[in-house]
């Protein structure tokens, strides 16, 4: 570990306005900072044996995972249903250690491991003015998604929902900002983009789409996987509003620790779809990256916990 040292003091001179100004906010996350600096092989070896912790000794949320997947693929039988099961915990593990790993890994190792397409997409928005939405989900690898600085020449900013603890909240908050991503309160988002608009300056905001909206909100019900599903109205709205592009980025992992992405177009910001439209397009789109890879997706999240008949719409 002495070894790693002079790494960790070069990194947090080179990147201290992500790590914290202050001494003791770099202690804090110490930890995290020297983990990261081991190799991902050797912290894949701690990533097998937390899922031997949370899948057979907690049981994390085993009984919600069983009963989403159930319900989405009524034509599997049990025994599928259990290596679903098992391999999404195994790639839950993982996503923890290379999101750690985020802390100190090089643009060429992570270019290398969250390979794009087709960058040219982006490129042409940007050649033709265009300000971008990826609209995103919790499929394949999510966070190195704070990478897309690398491949754009857009302001990318990331809207997100504060944690409860502070210490985890600030620490996610370095993770993805650690390449250039602005991180911006989903609360803050639209009005942050729009300042950013009168400026002149182009964007890229990444927005999660497949969380479960809250009852009060604005939402558009369609059949997803087999059920019944509510979507957050918002990206939509923001994307007709704005005329902005909004795409997909389909991400999979082809082996651990590495990840491809494609981008898809959803809407290029012309008047001939309407907002009810993006979120149908962005819903199939979805559900095809499921049932191509359904390890990948965050089955542990009570994605239905609304029920259509109990919203008065």
């Amino acid at each position: 570990m002495i070894l790693f040292i002079p790494k960790l003091l070069k990194f947090t001179v080179l990147n201290s306005s992500c790590f914290m100004v202050n001494v003791a906010g770099r202690i804090k996350y110490l930890p995290f900072f020297l983990a990261s600096l081991l190799p991902l092989n050797v912290l894949f070896l701690f990533s097998t044996l937390g899922f031997l912790i949370i899948f057979y000794v907690l049981k994390l949320r085993r009984e919600v995972t069983l009963e989403n997947l159930t319900k989405s693929f009524p034509e599997k039988d049990i025994h599928e249903i259990r290596r679903i099961e098992k391999a999404f915990y195994k790639h839950f593990c993982d996503l923890f250690i290379e999101a750690v790993k985020l802390l100190t890994i090089s643009e060429t190792s992570i270019k290398k491991r969250f390979h794009i397409n087709n960058p040219e997409i982006l490129n042409n928005c940007y050649d033709l003015n265009k300000s971008v939405i990826f609209y995103t989900a919790h499929i394949g690898n999510w966070e190195w998604l704070g990478s897309i600085p690398l491949h754009t020449r857009h302001h990318v900013l990331a809207f997100y929902q504060p944690q409860t603890s502070k210490y985890f909240n600030n620490l996610m908050n370095i993770l993805r900002g650690r390449f250039g991503c602005r991180m911006v309160e989903s609360g803050k988002g639209y009005k942050t983009m729009m300042e950013l608009s009168d400026t002149n300056i182009l964007t890229l905001a990444i927005m999660v789409g497949d969380q479960s909206p809250v009852p009060e909100g604005s939402k558009r019900w369609m059949t997803f996987l087999n059920q019944e599903t509510a979507f957050v109205k918002g990206a939509d709205r923001i994307a007709k509003k704005s005329g902005q592009t909004v795409i997909f980025p389909s991400v999979w992992k082809v082996k651990r620790g590495y990840y491809e992405v494609e981008l898809m177009v959803l809407y290029d910001g012309s008047d001939n779809q309407s907002p009810d439209d993006i979120i149908e397009s962005y819903a199939k789109h979805l559900e095809l990256a499921i049932i191509g890879s359904p390890d990948q997706w965050l089955w542990s999240h009570r994605r239905w916990k609304l029920k259509k008949e109990e919203q008065h719409l």
